[in-house]
């Protein structure tokens, strides 16, 4: 038997979604890309551009020779829920994480959330805190995913994220925090007290725009 062309499949996919995040999608694609302690072909990179109207593609053209990202570009724009639904669909980790385009991580993000729930079998996902940053990468404060949570810097194992039926496309805002309430209604998420997600606060931010929670669904 030749081991050589033994297919092996990544174990974990990150999902990322873009849209019109020009000036932050090659950051963010660099600190995936330069993770410690796991090899490439442990995980997939599966990234989302929404029909993005800036120059979001062609920059996403210079990452096309990385064997581990797969780039999917939308002919229309469909929303955030829709795309990262399919995106998942998309994956064939066991793990599934989400990392926003305007976002970047530390190098051992994966690493050490994949090792939490390699050990904690009772969890069925894992979040970790984070640093607020500004547009230039300056960290603006350390919060506790405890007290201000987002939706992304979260590891979920496969199963429990299509028991849920994924992201639910009605919500144009928050769809995030909806999925995490169904979640934690029927399941256990753990916790990894460490800074390992980088959280760009930006005048673009989807969470600045002036919604009401009432008004987040459609």
């Amino acid at each position: 038997m030749n081991t050589q062309n033994k297919i092996i499949i990544p174990e974990i996919s990150v999902i990322i979604c873009s849209y019109n995040h020009e000036k932050w999608i090659e950051r963010c694609i660099k600190s995936l890309l330069i993770q410690k302690n796991i090899k490439k072909n442990q995980f997939e990179i599966i990234l989302v551009n929404d029909a993005s109207k800036d120059n979001t593609k062609k920059i996403l053209r210079k990452y096309s020779k990385f064997k581990n990202l797969n780039i999917i570009n939308n002919k229309k724009n469909i929303g955030l829920p829709g795309s990262l639904n399919k995106g998942i669909k998309k994956s064939i980790g066991r793990y599934i994480v989400r990392v926003d385009s305007d976002d970047y991580v530390n190098k051992y993000f994966l690493f050490l959330m994949k090792f939490f729930l390699d050990i904690y079998k009772n969890f069925q996902a894992v979040e970790v805190d984070y640093f607020k940053v500004d547009s230039k990468d300056k960290i603006i404060t350390f919060s506790k995913y405890k007290k201000e949570s987002i939706a992304c810097g979260i590891m979920f194992r496969r199963e429990s994220l299509f028991n849920l039926g994924l992201y639910n496309k009605k919500f144009k805002m928050r769809e995030g925090h909806d999925l995490r309430k169904r979640f934690l209604e029927r399941f256990k998420m753990g916790k990894l007290n460490l800074p390992l997600y980088n959280y760009r606060m930006h005048k673009l931010n989807r969470t600045k725009k002036k919604k009401k929670k009432n008004n987040d669904k459609i």
